[in-house]
C-alpha cells in the first residue's frame, strides 16, 4: 500500500507539482492550500507523511498538527520553506519533525527525506505494534494468573522429578509455599511417589489422568479430592511439565454417607450380631437341654440370655433402621466399668482366637459418663479388633499384647488408652485411617467401621489421638467427657451427623 501524503502549501501550484513528482514514486498524494482544508483532511483520513508549510496561517493548523504528530509516532512531518518559514517552524516543532528543508526545494533531498520519513512511520507502526501485542501479552498473563490464583482448586505445576515449580492461591493457603518441594511429600507425607502417580502418567503418555485421593493439609486437616492432571509442552511439542488440579469434594462425599448410611452400620455391627447370634444360639440349647433334663434352673438362666439376646438384636435393628433415618444420639448415664466389661465381652472371643493376651486397666472407682452405650460399645469394640488384627497380621513377635487402659483425667474426662505391638501404621496410613471406605486390610475389611466409630466419638464431644510407627504397635487415646455437648437439651437427645 501506498504510503499516505499530505502537502501543506498557500501556493497550490508549488504543491501540485510537487504531488506530481511524488505520484511517479508511487505515493498517494494530496494538496491543501489553506488551513480549513489543511484542517479537514487531518480530520477526515490518516496520514502517513505531512509535508510543507505548517505554518500555514499561523496558529490556524499548527496546534492540530503537533497534537497529531505527539499522538501518532506512525506520523511523520517534513517542513519547507523560506529560511524564516523554517526557522520559526523549528521554533514549533523542533525534534518533533522528521526534516526540515529551505526553498527552493532540492529534488534530491526532498526524495531522501522522504525516504527517511516513510522508513520512520514504518518502523513506528511496527513499533506500535509490537507494543500493542506485548500489551495484549501483558493482559493475557494478568488474566491468566487471576484465573490460576482464584481457581477455588488446589493447582500445582511439577517437572518430571515431581518437584513443584508453580503454585496457586489457593493451595498456598492450605499447604503452604511448597515451590521446591516433592508433590507427594506435601500432599501424603510420604517419602516416595505414589504408586499410581497421575502426573507420572501424563509425562508417559501425554493423556489427562485422574484420581481420587485424601490429602492432609497444614492445619491437619484432611480433604477428599478429585485430581486431574494435563501436559504441559514447549514448541517442540514436547512435555516439559504437568500441571495437577486437585478439586475438594470433601462435602460431596459427606452428603454421601447419608445415602449408604444403611450400609456403614450393617458393616459396622456385622460383627456384633453375629456374637449375638452365637449366644442366641447357645441360649436356645441350654434351654433345649434344660427342658429336656428338666433342670429349672438351667431353664432359667439359659430363657434369661436368650431373652437378653432377642432384646439386643431387637436393638440393633432398631438401631440400623434409626441411623438410615439420622438417628438422634440417645445418652444415658452408664457405669464405666459396665461399658468396659461389656466392650471386652465382645472382643475375648477374637483376641483368643488370635492367640492375643488382652489386659485391662482400670482404676478402683472410674464413675459414671453419659453416653449412647449402644454406640459407645460398637466404636470401642472396633478401635479394639483393629488392635487384635493388627496383632494377627504381625507374625514377628512371639507374644502379642492388646491393652485397654481407662484413666480419668481433669475437666471432667475419662480417657480410653489403647495399646498393640502389632504391625503399626506408616504416616499416610494414620492419616487416612478415620477416611471414608480406606482400609488397609485389603479384601479383609470395609473400611466403615473405623470412619463411623471415629465419628461417633466427635458426635460424644469426645477426641481420637493417634500414634504408631511400622513394626512397633499402635496407641490410641479417646478422650470423652462425662456429659457430652448437647446432652442436656429438649428430651436430652442429640443428632448424629450424617
Amino acid at each position: 500500500m501506498a504510503e499516505t501524503v499530505l502537502i501543506m502549501d498557500s501556493d497550490r501550484e508549488h504543491g501540485e507539482a510537487i504531488q506530481t513528482h511524488l505520484q511517479r514514486h508511487q505515493y498517494d498524494v494530496t494538496v491543501a492550500d489553506d488551513a480549513q482544508e489543511t484542517l479537514e483532511r487531518l480530520k477526515d483520513q490518516k496520514w502517513n507523511i505531512l509535508l510543507g508549510d505548517p505554518l500555514i496561517d499561523e496558529e490556524a493548523a499548527t496546534g492540530r498538527i503537533a497534537d497529531l504528530i505527539k499522538e501518532d509516532p506512525a506520523v511523520q512531518l517534513i517542513v519547507y520553506g523560506t529560511s524564516e518559514q523554517v526557522d520559526r517552524a523549528m521554533d514549533r516543532y523542533g525534534l518533533d519533525a522528521a526534516a526540515y528543508m529551505d526553498l527552493p526545494i532540492n529534488s534530491k533531498a526532498l526524495m531522501l527525506n522522504m525516504a527517511r520519513a516513510r522508513n520512520l512511520s514504518l518502523n513506528n507502526r511496527k513499533i506500535d505494534r509490537y507494543v500493542q501485542r506485548l500489551t495484549d501479552l501483558h493482559t493475557a498473563r494478568n488474566h491468566f494468573l487471576q484465573l490460576f490464583d482464584s481457581v477455588p482448586c488446589f493447582i500445582s505445576v511439577q517437572d518430571r522429578n515431581l518437584r513443584i515449580t508453580a503454585i496457586n492461591k489457593w493451595f498456598k493457603q492450605h499447604f503452604g509455599n511448597s515451590v521446591g518441594g516433592y508433590c507427594y511429600q506435601i500432599y501424603k507425607h510420604r517419602t516416595s511417589p505414589c504408586e499410581k502417580c497421575p502426573v507420572i502418567q501424563t509425562f508417559e503418555d501425554g493423556q489427562i489422568h485422574s484420581t481420587e485421593e485424601v490429602v492432609t493439609a497444614l492445619s491437619g486437616r484432611q480433604y477428599h479430592v478429585l485430581t486431574h492432571t494435563a501436559p504441559i509442552t514447549d514448541e517442540k511439542d514436547e512435555i516439559t511439565q504437568v500441571m495437577e488440579i486437585s478439586t475438594n469434594i470433601t462435602q460431596i462425599r459427606q452428603l454421601q454417607d447419608h445415602l449408604t448410611s444403611l450400609g456403614l452400620m450393617l458393616g459396622s455391627m456385622s460383627h456384633g450380631v453375629k456374637g449375638m447370634l452365637t449366644a442366641l444360639d447357645g441360649g436356645i440349647y441350654q434351654l433345649e437341654t434344660g427342658l429336656q433334663k428338666k433342670d429349672e434352673a438351667r431353664v432359667a438362666r439359659a430363657f434369661d440370655q436368650v431373652k437378653t439376646m432377642a432384646d439386643k438384636i431387637r436393638d440393633m435393628v432398631l438401631e440400623i433402621l434409626n441411623y438410615a433415618r439420622s438417628r438422634q444420639m440417645q445418652y444415658a448415664p452408664v457405669p464405666v466399668t459396665d461399658l468396659v466389661e461389656s466392650v471386652m465381652k465382645n472382643i475375648r472371643p477374637a483376641a483368643l482366637k488370635s492367640n492375643v493376651i488382652c489386659e485391662v486397666f482400670l482404676p478402683d472407682a472410674p464413675g459414671i459418663i453419659e453416653i449412647d452405650s449402644v454406640w459407645m460399645e460398637s466404636a470401642l469394640v472396633n478401635f479394639l479388633e483393629n488392635a487384635v488384627d493388627a496383632c494377627a497380621y504381625d507374625h514377628e513377635k512371639p507374644v502379642h499384647k492388646v491393652s485397654l487402659t481407662v484413666t480419668t483425667e481433669p475437666e471432667e474426662r475419662v480417657c480410653f488408652r489403647i495399646q498393640d505391638n502389632g504391625v503399626g501404621m506408616d504416616q499416610e496410613t494414620r492419616e487416612k485411617m478415620f477416611t471414608l471406605f480406606f482400609t488397609s486390610k485389603g479384601s479383609r475389611g470395609t473400611g466403615l467401621g473405623l470412619f463411623i466409630a471415629y465419628r461417633v466419638i466427635q458426635q460424644h464431644g469426645g477426641t481420637v489421638q493417634v500414634t504408631s510407627a511400622l513394626n512397633q504397635g499402635t496407641k490410641l487415646i479417646i478422650c470423652l467427657p462425662r456429659i457430652p455437648p448437647g446432652s442436656i437439651g429438649e428430651n436430652g437427645v442429640n443428632p448424629l451427623p450424617s
